[in-house]
């Protein structure tokens, strides 16, 4: 068969594709690891026949053969993934999917999810590997991965909130002052009455931001759960996986799954990889990330790691008489609750801690409010 043969047999096999499926173009290419699973290599060939139907074609890397489906054959696990690697490295594949990973520090997985109050998805920034050793970091990084999936998955503007954990208000912080920089993005309020960009659980449930931000410890919690929570636990059902590793110069599309997960949402896992590819998603973190360089990232980053050394001495505070405490100031982080009420007892206003339903407090008289505020928003406690 001449090269012309070849192209025009391959063209009509593309068009008779794209009629029984509804996906024109060319098809995304994605490697499914099959060994592994808690629920059997039959799970996972499963997912991988979902998929082929939806317009993906799939590299099974294990011992089962079906189909439509093209199986490399591996003798066990570890070989699958010395297998699915190579092929990744060499553009045999342009994507996939898999139970493991060891990631580089500075790469980490955006979970994709279906929230259960209205069937709405949320991506979850991150659920696996780390995008720094230091918290907040991370969570500022891992809001710029998040920003840069979903836009790869076609949501122009998509909102972001952040979980209300260790270092979110810090986060916040650092996230509105590249905002003020020229990073644009686009804050959620939380359904709440409180409002604001930090989200509480019923906010995880109704999937208020298009981007949820935390640490990645906390995202894989969370995303365990919505995925198996109509089920015991044992048999991950719904949403879409842990999602794809993303960090800044990172080119490696692989999303990760668990053991647990089943063929229904390796399939979508599936299919998540495919759409990465059409949106071009490594394109779209590095838009990303070079417009937060340009609104002064790596500059935000040391500043914070500076701030962060221990003070040669600790100055010592004697606290203020004591007065009624009728008014509060939220938003501080709870490390950072003592600090601030003794930067308060340095300016002569007496002031306590607490935590409210909302976080962590900071209280002082009504007279004292307004005085306080600007206090610790010089000294860099509040926004």
């Amino acid at each position: 068969m001449s090269s012309i043969e070849k192209v025009i047999a391959q063209t009509f096999l593309d068009m008779a594709k794209g009629l029984e499926t509804g996906s024109f173009g060319k098809r995304p290419r994605i490697a499914l690891t099959g060994m592994g699973s808690e629920h059997g290599e039959e799970n996972a060939m499963a997912a991988a026949k979902m998929a082929a139907k939806q317009g993906v074609d799939v590299y099974y890397i294990g011992s089962l053969e079906a189909p439509g489906i093209t199986t490399i054959h591996v003798a066990d696990d570890e070989e699958g993934h010395k297998k699915m690697e190579e092929m990744v490295e060499k553009g045999e594949v342009d994507g996939a999917v898999t139970m493991h990973f060891p990631f580089p520090i500075g790469v980490s997985t955006v979970g994709r999810v279906i929230t259960p109050a209205k069937g709405k998805e949320m991506f979850i920034a991150n659920t696996t590997g780390t995008s720094s050793g230091d918290r907040i970091e991370g969570m500022i990084l891992n809001a710029v991965d998040g920003i840069a999936t979903a836009k790869a998955m076609g949501i122009e503007d998509p909102t972001v909130g952040i979980l209300n954990v260790d270092g979110a208000r810090q986060t916040e912080k650092a996230l509105n002052q590249l905002k003020e920089q020229g990073f644009a993005f686009t804050w959620a309020t939380s359904h709440r009455a409180d409002g604001g960009a930090v989200m509480r659980g019923n906010d995880v449930l109704q999937g208020t931001p298009d981007v949820l931000v935390t640490d990645s410890l906390t995202g894989n919690v969370l995303i365990k759960m919505l995925s198996a929570y109509t089920t015991g636990g044992s048999f991950e059902a719904t949403g879409f996986g842990y999602g794809p590793g993303i960090g800044k110069d990172y080119k490696k599309l692989i999303l990760i799954i668990s053991r647990a997960s089943g063929a229904p949402l390796i399939a979508n896992a599936l299919l998540y990889a495919a759409d990465l590819v059409r949106g071009k998603v490594f394109e779209k973190a590095a838009a990303e990330y070079a417009a937060a360089e340009k609104a002064g990232l790596t500059a935000l980053l040391k500043a914070r790691k500076e701030a962060a050394k221990p003070a040669a001495a600790e100055e010592e505070v004697k606290m203020p008489p004591a007065e009624p405490c009728t008014a509060s100031i939220a938003g501080i982080e709870v490390m950072d609750l003592e600090d601030a009420a003794k930067a308060l007892w340095k300016a002569g206003i007496y002031a306590e801690t607490g935590m409210g339903c909302t976080g962590p407090l900071v209280m002082m008289s009504n007279a004292n409010l307004e005085k306080a505020k600007e206090i610790l928003k010089v000294a860099g406690y509040i926004g």
